[in-house]
């Protein structure tokens, strides 16, 4: 009986002089994880994404002190280069929405293709991106407005970001 509890002991022992310690990596935890998930900023051009990410590290404690009640909404705008985004807040500082309008970003594939297949003698002009975000309903609607130009004519075109025209 006493060599067993000591074998048991042993092996007890040889587990834990085997066994690994794993570092889990920080974890981070956003009060706006919904906004995050909806825009897929990784497949956004690299000034959307510098933009979008500063709407959501954006400081937002001072926000509870501007709010009398759990409805009060205060809005915060940002602007970087020809881009601007006014996000609104609640009191706790999640984002209830967001109205943002990027000017002449890379078009994804898609848009240029549809344009191209649609208008085969017009070349791109400019562009302009507005992306609406609603959390109450989590719902993201991107466009693409679009002006081109043929020889002798002007058009602009609006298409979602799967180059479906609207």
């Amino acid at each position: 009986m006493k060599n067993s509890i000591i074998g048991l002991f042993l092996l007890v022992i040889s587990f834990q002089m085997n066994s690994q310690t794993i570092e889990l990596p920080d974890t981070f935890i956003s009060l706006n994880y919904e906004y995050l998930e909806a825009l897929e900023i990784e497949n956004e051009p690299l000034r959307v994404k510098k933009l979008e990410e500063t709407v959501l590290n954006y400081n937002n404690k001072a926000i509870s002190d501007l709010c009398d009640t759990d409805k009060d909404v205060v809005n915060v705008s940002f602007y970087v280069d020809n881009c601007n985004i006014i996000a609104s807040y609640d009191k706790n500082g999640k984002i209830i929405k967001t109205i943002e309008k990027y000017d002449n970003v890379r078009l994804p594939l898609s848009v240029m293709q549809a344009i191209a297949k649609q208008y085969p003698d017009f070349g791109i002009i400019e562009d302009v991106y507005v992306v609406k975000y609603q959390s109450n309903s989590n719902t993201v609607r991107k466009e693409y407005k679009v002006k081109i130009k043929s020889k002798d004519e002007i058009l602009t075109v609006k298409t979602n970001e799967k180059g479906d025209f609207i």
